[in-house]
């Protein structure tokens, strides 16, 4: 890095030049750090031939013309000539204006009075030879790139003025290739089209159409031309990280717990900041400054935490932050993981069952956990946090509880460590004892059904691999059984096939086809369960609580075939019990509902049929009444929905 700073330094010690110098590095790296913190200062403090050169600095981000450049270095010599104002600025060690307060700067400088009442002494303007102009962030100029270098080109090549430009060439390239794509492509499109060239097939289309804008439109060339004319030497910046890392450290030095925390782990910051492949130092001050509201709400609500867990949370926000905000990954890939168990759980079946559709996740954990053991290494709140900005309390203290009742995994029932820990971490001498707990707790249906399924899969991996004695039958009948017990305090799950599929690899053998459609069956049966209580609470509502029956039924069963749960004949019971006026809303109700949700609730429709039925009976041969009245239209009604399914009836 000296090495670098001297020959930029050669360059402004040279008696004549007639060229820039670029300093050239990824976005985030530290190069405006590098110019601030290693070069301008030293150049401030230059004196030869009795001149001291001055610096002016520029960030070409977000300038939109080439005026707006003239006014900035404007802004900036002007400072130079007023004393108070340097006065000011040495003392508060300010290198610049910011840019709010150059708008309120008193407009006598245009018109060749400054702040203090002298005139301003025009020579300044004329000495070029003790200036050195700084122009950052090129590549983020909302004017042609060209212009800008053409622009530059006039103080370089006119004034020999000592320039340096920083920018990103990589980013600069797209952009050159990039900007107005889309009038690029017709003009090109059009052109082959012109030359007959569109119709022919020696090539993609695509291709032609990308051949045709870089020898139309080469603006890549015309960079290359100018920057030969314009740059003598360019300087691949290549940061001393840990110089770097430990100036952003200094930030936090006002919470001494953190600062000592994080000097401590300055090695797992700096290794895993090198793992993510980027140089980009602006992330891993964002992450920092994320792991910053992380501690201090651990040691807030759980100030006994594990000096590892918080190790790993340091590991696990730095790198999710590159992963996310570098672009490496859309912010869906850890959305669907729940939880630190979920996301050990796709680990082992990726690694024992050697699972590559979840390449990604086992790459990620190689990548930053590699040489670091831990079992806890996904922290679903901080996910959240990095990715939303929000931090979620609720989720915050779930996985703390969670953290600080299974840090010690030999504590966890084995079932837990087959599911989230690879087997082979597991000692010879355990492993037996942890088979016959597993299959113990199986037997005894304290497993939740979906784990059982989990763990049968291994199970046949075990078998298959000779590391187990027991065979696949048994084993099959242990599992049965232990799902019928474990059916009686289960509950319905959702979805979960996609679950099921992750650990699923190959084709199936048949006891696990066995195991998966008795699964299916028990989860039915959960499901017929879970309606029926649905139902009877609901329908428990007519006809004494209408207004809680309306409000439920509108949430919970509109989509729903409720009425396949519910027995027919106590459904009229309750609806002629109703008033008059319920009876004509549940009819009403119910003829919207048939035309919105036709196809969501045809599994009711046999009931439907067998309620109209009773409905029918009942009101055959008695007296004409508003009830009776009533009652005939409900069953007119129920008439009209079942015509939608006659065909299927």
């Amino acid at each position: 890095m000296e090495d670098l700073v001297e020959s930029i330094l050669d360059y402004v010690r040279a008696d004549y030049t007639d060229y820039a110098i670029m300093i050239n590095g990824e976005w985030g790296s530290g190069k405006t750090y590098f110019w601030n913190h290693k070069i301008r200062n030293k150049i401030d403090s230059l004196q030869l031939n009795g001149k001291t050169y001055t610096t002016i600095y520029m960030s070409l981000y977000g300038i939109s013309n080439l005026e707006d450049i003239s006014k900035k270095i404007f802004i900036e010599t002007t400072q130079l000539m007023d004393k108070n104002m340097r006065k000011y600025m040495n003392s508060t060690d300010q290198q610049s204006i910011p840019e709010y307060a150059k708008t309120g700067l008193d407009m006598a400088n245009l018109f060749g009075v400054t702040q203090n009442g002298d005139k301003v002494d025009y020579s300044k303007f004329f000495s070029t030879d003790d200036k050195v102009l700084c122009f950052d962030d090129l590549e983020r100029a909302n004017v042609d790139v060209i212009d800008i270098l053409g622009y530059i080109n006039n103080f370089v090549e006119h004034d020999h003025i000592k320039t340096i430009i920083i920018c990103n060439e990589k980013e600069l390239s797209t952009k050159l290739k990039s900007t107005n794509l889309e009038m690029k492509t017709f003009i090109a499109t059009y052109l082959l089209d012109k030359e007959g060239d569109l119709s022919k097939t020696d090539k993609p289309m695509v291709e032609k159409i990308q051949d045709k804008i870089e020898y139309v439109f080469d603006k890549a060339n015309d960079y290359e031309r100018i920057k030969e004319k314009l740059i003598g030497e360019t300087f691949e910046y290549a940061p001393e990280f840990n110089y770097i890392i430990n100036g952003i450290l200094m930030r936090y030095e006002n919470n001494p717990d953190l600062i000592r925390f994080l000097r401590e782990n300055t090695n797992y910051i700096i290794s895993t900041f090198n793992k993510s492949g980027t140089r980009n130092l602006r992330i891993l001050k964002h992450a920092l400054n994320d792991f910053k509201k992380i501690y201090e709400m651990v040691n807030k609500y759980y100030p006994n935490t594990n000096y590892r867990i918080m190790q790993t949370m340091l590991i696990f926000t730095i790198a999710i932050s590159f992963e996310i905000k570098a672009g490496k990954i859309t912010k869906d890939k850890f959305v669907n993981i729940a939880d630190n168990e979920e996301y050990k759980s796709i680990l082992v079946s990726s690694r024992v069952l050697m699972d590559n559709r979840q390449f990604y996740i086992k790459e990620f954990d190689s990548n930053y956990y590699y040489n670091f053991k831990s079992e806890y290494r996904f922290f679903k709140f901080i996910e959240i946090y990095v990715r939303t900005r929000i931090f979620d309390m609720k989720t915050f203290k779930s996985n703390m509880e969670v953290i600080i009742n299974t840090v010690d995994t030999e504590k966890l029932p084995g079932y837990k460590r087959l599911l989230i820990e690879e087997y082979w971490k597991i000692s010879d001498d355990q492993f037996p004892g942890v088979i016959e707990e597993v299959l113990e707790d199986v037997k005894n249906g304290k497993v939740n059904l979906l784990d059982t399924v989990k763990l049968f899969i291994y199970f046949t991996y075990f078998i298959k691999k000779d590391l187990i004695e027991y065979d696949i039958k048994t084993v099959r009948t242990i599992f049965f059984n232990g799902m019928n017990v474990a059916a009686l305090t289960s509950e319905y799950y959702e979805n979960p096939d996609e679950e099921i599929d992750r650990i699923i690899i190959g084709e199936k053998t048949q006891e696990i086809k066995e195991v998966l459609d008795h699964f299916y069956m028990i989860n039915r049966a959960l499901k017929d369960k879970m309606y029926m209580e649905k139902a009877e609470n609901i329908f428990k509502c007519i006809p004494m609580k209408m207004e809680m029956f309306y409000e439920r039924f509108d949430k919970e069963c509109m989509d729903v075939p409720i009425f396949k749960y519910y027995d027919p004949y106590q459904m009229f019971q309750r609806i002629s019990c109703a008033s008059n006026e319920d009876i004509v809303s549940i009819k009403e109700k119910l003829l919207d509902r048939a035309d919105k949700y036709t196809k969501e609730i045809e599994p009711e429709m046999k009931n439907i049929a067998k309620l109209k039925q009773i409905i029918d009976d009942y009101v055959e041969g008695k007296d004409m009444g508003i009830k009776i009245v009533m009652l005939k239209e409900f069953s007119k009604d129920l008439g009209t929905i079942l015509e939608k399914y006659e065909e299927k009836l």
